[in-house]
């Protein structure tokens, strides 16, 4: 008779599984990833960091439709396909919102669009590449669906692009926290004394400096700018994990199986990453997810004050800065949106940090 027995982390998965809300926050990170890597190919407006403005249509309403006339430029524009799948197209074309329009003798007459009853500038010009059968290729409906901002951009393409932002700060924050934190842990863990006493003191000096102002210190000596962003969260969130993988190999070093290795002659490189390490990062994973969470405001934070991401790249936090006064203007949606995908996004990686935390305790 065969018997069949179930890992820890076969039984840790199987009680993930049954967690509702770890699953659906799966999944719903799973979406906003996928959407982050193709944004441009879900946005209605896929130019780069979808900032094609128009002024004359600024702070509409969701579902706005107005006639957009784009006049080719006669600038070649060179992009390979996977560019602009992933950084968007090069528009070097003039878009321009019209309130009516007509062709006679090869020249196209047209009225701006005006809003709040205004009347828009008639313009004429000899528009060689439009004919009368082929002018509804260069004039076609636009809807913004979700509305545009104070510049006239489309909304629901800013939130798209600027979802990339939010989610890959989190990856590139963790990745660097945890090659500097199981680094320092692990090594002021498992040799103690004096290494210890010295990591412990980098560590809380670090921990006394207020994780914003950190983060402003580092980005503005690194500069302003996108990767900058990245590279200052992640050389902030290394203390937790540092703490914690301390604490635990300094349990874990003294078990029979590390005491085994040492007998058997292994190297202190080989004990701790092959040994000790991956019984211990449970409560590392955990902390991950909650440091996921915990760099996405930060990120929301800087954009807000206008040291994050750089306009016209397009983020949540800096949405909310640009029209945090539309809130009392009568347009709230244009900084509450932003403002619940950040929320929706943050909670959803707090309640998969606590279904882990759930998954992988052992007395339960």
């Amino acid at each position: 008779m065969v018997t069949k027995t179930n890992s820890l982390s076969q039984i840790a998965l199987q009680k993930f599984k049954k967690n509702f809300w770890g699953v659906f926050s799966l999944c719903f990170i799973g979406v906003v990833g996928l959407i982050s890597v193709f944004a441009y190919l879900f946005a209605p407006d896929n130019s780069q960091n979808a900032n094609q403005m128009h002024v004359s249509i600024h702070s509409k309403s969701p579902g706005f439709t107005v006639d957009m006339l784009t006049i080719p430029s006669q600038i070649k524009n060179e992009q390979s396909f996977l560019d602009k799948i992933f950084f968007g197209v090069k528009n070097t074309d003039t878009e321009i919102p019209i309130a009516t329009f007509s062709v006679n003798d090869n020249q196209l007459t047209y009225t701006e669009y005006a809003s709040d009853g205004l009347e828009g500038v008639s313009k004429t010009i000899a528009a060689d590449f439009i004919m009368k059968n082929s002018a509804r290729q260069y004039i076609k409906s636009v809807t913004f669906y979700l509305g545009t901002d104070k510049y006239g951009r489309d909304l629901l393409s800013r939130l798209l692009v600027g979802a990339r932002i939010s989610f890959f700060i989190g990856f590139v924050a963790v990745f660097i926290s945890l090659v500097i934190g199981v680094f320092m842990g692990s090594v002021a863990g498992y040799y103690g004394g004096k290494v210890d006493a010295f990591i412990m003191w980098i560590i809380n000096v670090t921990w006394s400096i207020p994780t914003l102002l950190l983060v402003i210190a580092i980005t503005l000596a690194l500069g302003k700018g996108f990767w900058q962003v990245f590279i200052a969260v992640g050389l902030t969130m290394w203390v937790e994990v540092a703490r914690v993988v301390r604490g635990q190999l300094i349990s874990a070093k003294e078990m029979q199986y590390v005491t085994a290795a040492r007998a058997l002659g292994f190297k202190d490189y080989r004990i701790i990453t092959k040994h000790i390490l991956p019984n211990i990062m449970a409560p590392v994973i955990v902390i991950c997810a909650a440091n996921f969470a915990a760099a996405i405001l930060i990120e929301s934070g800087l954009s807000f004050l206008g040291i994050g991401a750089q306009p016209p790249m397009a983020s949540w936090g800096a949405m909310i800065k640009d029209h945090y006064n539309y809130i009392i203007l009568g347009k709230p949606y244009l900084a509450v949106l932003p403002g619940l995908c950040i929320m929706f996004l943050v909670m959803a990686f707090m309640l998969i940090g606590n279904a882990l935390r759930d998954a992988l305790d052992v007395k339960h």
